[in-house]
């Protein structure tokens, strides 16, 4: 071997020694699975009426269409997520304006247990003119969920999302009962 190239690997060698915790955070993979997420049924979706339950009375609408979590955690540390939502927003007959705010709430639960954090978010959508539906990702970066110790994965934890709903809205989605918009496909 010649001497640049032992030198060479020397220097690379105390290089990669002197990685951060960060650094080596980053590159490690995780001791477990990241936390399942869950869309809690009954907050699955938001519809807002004006007057009677029909379809002719709907203001605004809204429903999860996807959501998605990527972690990361090393050692003891607590496990770092970020959580992408897709949701589909609808403006009905009776809407009165083309810029609704939505609300909804992510919560960090044990798994099948109680609720460590929960966080409600505000998004404000805007529908162009004649426009009746939208679909948006929405994206929550600061999701810290606690570990007692470097054993502990993220299959002991959920998240959960579901939209921000009156008792009335609530009621309507554990009814099962469905609009259909002819817009739709």
């Amino acid at each position: 071997m010649n001497k640049a190239l032992a030198v060479a690997l020397v220097v690379a060698a105390a290089a990669s020694g002197c990685a951060t915790d960060e650094s080596r955070a980053k590159r490690a993979k995780n001791p477990a699975p990241c936390p399942p997420v869950i869309v809690l049924k009954d907050a699955a979706r938001m519809v807002e009426f004006v007057g009677e339950q029909t379809l002719e009375n709907v203001a605004y609408s809204a429903e999860f269409v996807k959501a998605e979590l990527d972690c990361r955690y090393f050692s003891d540390r607590p496990i770092e997520a970020t959580l992408k939502v897709e949701m589909a927003f609808g403006k009905g007959p009776k809407a009165d304006a083309n810029r609704h705010a939505f609300g909804y709430w992510v919560a960090v639960t044990r798994k099948d247990s109680e609720v460590i954090e929960k966080v409600d978010y505000l998004l404000p959508i805007e529908f162009g003119g004649e426009e009746k539906m939208r679909i948006v990702t929405d994206k929550v970066d600061e999701i810290v969920i606690p570990r007692a110790s470097k054993d502990i994965s993220g299959t002991n934890f959920e998240i959960v999302v579901g939209f921000a709903l009156t008792p009335q809205q609530a009621i309507f989605n554990r009814s099962g009962k469905s609009l259909k918009f002819p817009e739709a496909k």
